[in-house]
């Protein structure tokens, strides 16, 4: 069990998401960096997909009221267990009675907190994860908030990482590939209305860096820079869309659809940004620049299958760990 202490209203359990539901007007909502929370769970010998918190915009405080193992990943949230500071992307084993404090993310927008075990939630719809939204996943729908109680699953044998009460291990921090005040590249592939683009907004496309504005949310990231422009006005039945999803709106600034966007629109779809580089322009901040590059189906299931073998190489090394004689 964990008592939360202290929390925010962007502060949610999130998991891998709920796909499968578009057709029936529900949406995705699970991780916006899936694939830090996936890391989270595989130091810990979890599962990928079992259920995390998601800590963004404000700090989180829990206490643990049993001894527990934990991970922190995803952007740097001067994490301290009793004071003592932590580093990100790391393990820890956390004693009945003592205090985690996170900060909000101080270079991403989001961190993770993951559970040795996972948290032990009623799925909604296959999963765990918060719909904001809808108001269902997670504790009740909504945020977390101060005096929640969260039940956490029992294991049998401790987290292997751990070899000792004051032991832990890690990643790197550079997992997060992202340079400061360096425009974050977004490999997208062209979709269906990008031909429908005059010339110049094509060029535009490519060669501006846009800027990530301030009403940006977990529904979607809106990009601010030249107005793109069509060739000829267009009016487009709802369709079906996914989170990566790049929209032109009538006021000619692209959105970015995201794991809380809508299940279907009408705007004129310029392009796809691939999961491995959305999960980059989630962790990207208001005022930071991005700029599309252009790939090809094929590059981008062979960027999806490097991200899943270095998941397989963690999870290899998780699994050395658990053999290594504890001292």
């Amino acid at each position: 069990m964990i008592t939360v202490l202290a929390s925010g209203p962007m502060i949610t359990l999130q998991d891998l998401g709920r796909p499968g539901y578009r057709a029936s007007g529900v949406g995705l909502a699970g991780a916006m960096d899936p694939f830090a929370l996936r890391l989270a769970n595989l130091l810990l010998g979890n599962e990928q997909g079992a259920a995390g918190i998601e800590i963004a915009a404000s700090g989180l405080s829990i206490r643990f009221e049993r001894d527990m193992a934990f991970a922190i990943t995803g952007g740097d949230c001067a994490a301290c267990l009793d004071g003592r500071p932590l580093p990100p992307w790391w393990t820890m084993r956390g004693r009945k009675g003592q205090v985690l404090g996170l900060h909000p993310p101080r270079d991403a927008s989001f961190a993770y907190l993951a559970i040795a075990g996972g948290f032990s939630v009623e799925p909604v719809f296959g999963s765990a994860s918060t719909d904001l939204k809808g108001r269902f996943g997670g504790v009740e729908g909504r945020a977390l908030k101060p005096n929640d109680l969260l039940k956490v699953n029992t294991i049998a044998n401790p987290a292997p990482a751990m070899a000792g009460p004051e032991a832990g291990f890690g990643l790197s921090p550079r997992l997060l590939e992202k340079t400061p005040h360096e425009p974050v590249n977004l490999r997208i592939i062209t979709a269906a209305e990008y031909g429908a683009l005059t010339p110049a907004s094509r060029d535009a496309f490519w060669e501006s860096m846009w800027r990530l504005e301030r009403d940006s949310s977990r529904v979607g990231y809106r990009l601010g820079g030249p107005e793109l422009q069509l060739d000829t006005p267009m009016e487009l039945f709802s369709h079906g869309i996914l989170p990566g999803v790049v929209q032109l709106p009538p006021s000619g600034q692209p959105v970015v659809q995201m794991v809380d966007g809508n299940t279907c629109g009408g705007y004129p779809r310029l392009g796809m940004i691939i999961a491995a580089d959305l999960r980059r322009l989630a962790q990207s901040r208001p005022g930071e620049t991005v700029r599309f590059v252009e790939v090809s189906q094929r590059e981008a299931l062979a960027i999806a299958h490097e991200e899943d073998a270095f998941l397989r190489k963690v999870a290899h090394f998780v699994s050395l760990a658990a053999m290594r004689p504890k001292p």
